[in-house]
Order: structure tokens, then C-alpha cells, then sequence
């Protein structure tokens, strides 16, 4: 029985040499911060992107109301939205990306929550 507290104790060992190996990249930033996301790419139809699964679509870039939730992953965005501060976080705090929901409801969804960088979007006027 002492063999898998010696197995737990050799993973986690190998484990923190692991991110010891990270750590001075760790000592710059966030890791995050440090890794360029890839950017959403086109597939002849539609554009689509990395995005985190359970993440909520809005009705407007003012984030009023949630009008669906998107849990595919990737998914299909069309263009992207400048300007309202209520983006929140990521590498562009002021940006939203028009989508559709999951539950077919056509809304807008926060920057922060597409993996991808939505760089390659391209920008459309909605406000």
C-alpha cells in the first residue's frame, strides 16, 4: 500500500520540476499573457474560433441581457465591435464579437471569453 504515496510523491515531484523548468517565463507575467493565441480562421463560409465552452451570448455589446450560452467549441463569429468599456478583460477589454448561441438566439459575445485572437475578424458597425 506505501507504493502510491511514493507514485503521488514521484508525479508531484516530476510535476514542480516541470514548472520549475516554466518559471522564469512565469517571472515576466501571467503565462497567458506570454503565449499569442492563434486567430480565428475562415473556412470559406464563416469565420470560427477557440472559445471557452458555457461562455454567455448578449443581446447588445452593452451586455443587457444573456440571450443564450454557446458550448460548442470552436464556433462561428462574424464580425467584431470596438468600443463599449463592458467587454471585459482579455487582450481586448472593449470588444465584442457578433455570434449565434447555442439555442439559435442571435446575440454578441465577449472577446474574453474566444480562446482565438479575433484580430482576423473583421469589424462591423453594431452598437
Amino acid at each position: 500500500m506505501r507504493k502510491i504515496p511514493v507514485t503521488v510523491a514521484v508525479l508531484g515531484a516530476t510535476a514542480l520540476m516541470a514548472l520549475g523548468a516554466a518559471g522564469p517565463a512565469a517571472a515576466g507575467g501571467p503565462r497567458e499573457a506570454q503565449i499569442q493565441a492563434s486567430p480565428c480562421w475562415w473556412n470559406g463560409d464563416r469565420f470560427w474560433c477557440n472559445n471557452r465552452s458555457g461562455a454567455p451570448v448578449f443581446s447588445d455589446v452593452h451586455g443587457s441581457r444573456i440571450v443564450g450560452y454557446m458550448y460548442t467549441n470552436p464556433s462561428w463569429f462574424g464580425c467584431r465591435s470596438e468600443g463599449d468599456p463592458t467587454g471585459g478583460g482579455g487582450p481586448h477589454p472593449n470588444r465584442w464579437v457578433i455570434t449565434t448561441a447555442d439555442n439559435g438566439a442571435a446575440g454578441v459575445m465577449k472577446d474574453s471569453d474566444i480562446i482565438s485572437e479575433t484580430d482576423s475578424l473583421p469589424a462591423c458597425g453594431i452598437s
